[in-house]
């Protein structure tokens, strides 16, 4: 079996035909391959964190920012190089900003955008003091949501707060091993808290945040603060 063969075996076995990464992209399009929905999830993330206290001052990091569902809420409202996003998909972050931000945007705000599958959060400019992951861990195995917990923590406001939301089951699933953009994770509440005690956060399940597909939200600050 080759690996276009596999990655196909893969999607089909998530219930998905869309294909992993740039391949995928250009297939669906930017929209449609982060989950679709697109004005009613950025908008509900922009809503919640603005709910929660986030001002245009703060520094705020979008982890798997994607084609900006939420950015293009949160590059006009915070200030000038201010937002800070991060994802592993070069070609989404381009279409997000041909499709989907006005240009001036760009020129008023000067969001910085990082391509990176580390989590290579050392290499933004500014540290943030707000942070979410909408969508992510969704798709991550355990292994990378233990690490993008334990690189955050080294480059995250220490009074700061960051906000990652999860498929909950009641008891504990079966998971992929691999990492997929369109593959199904699901997590225990317990197991959600253990990601953020083990690697130095503390955790409080805040739960149903209104999100039309039932993905719950978690809050993440730092321990010791």
């Amino acid at each position: 079996m080759n690996l276009l063969q596999k990655l196909f075996s893969f999607n089909k076995k998530n219930k998905s035909t869309i294909p992993h990464g740039k391949k995928g992209v250009d297939k669906v399009g930017h929209r449609t391959y982060v989950g679709g929905l697109w004005d009613e999830i950025g908008k509900l993330q922009f809503d919640f964190l603005v709910a929660k206290g986030l001002k245009p001052s703060d520094k705020f990091m979008d982890i798997a920012c994607g084609s900006l569902r939420a950015g293009v809420h949160l590059i006009p409202y915070l200030e000038k190089g201010n937002y800070l996003g991060i994802d592993k998909e070069k070609k989404l972050i381009e279409l997000g900003l041909s499709h989907e931000l006005d240009n001036k945007w760009m020129t008023l705000k000067e969001p910085e955008f990082i391509i990176s599958n580390k989590f290579e959060f050392e290499k933004f400019t500014k540290t943030p003091n707000y942070a979410i992951a909408q969508s992510l861990f969704t798709h991550l195995p355990p292994k990378l949501i233990n690490e993008c917990f334990s690189k955050l923590k080294d480059h995250f406001d220490k009074e700061g707060v960051f906000y990652a939301t999860y498929f909950i089951s009641e008891e504990k699933h079966k998971n992929p091993n691999k990492p997929h953009d369109h593959g199904i994770f699901k997590y225990t509440i317990e197991e959600v808290k253990q990601f953020g005690d083990l690697n130095g956060w503390n955790v409080e399940y805040i739960g149903n945040w209104n999100h039309p597909r039932n993905q719950q939200i978690v809050k993440y600050t730092l321990k010791n603060n």
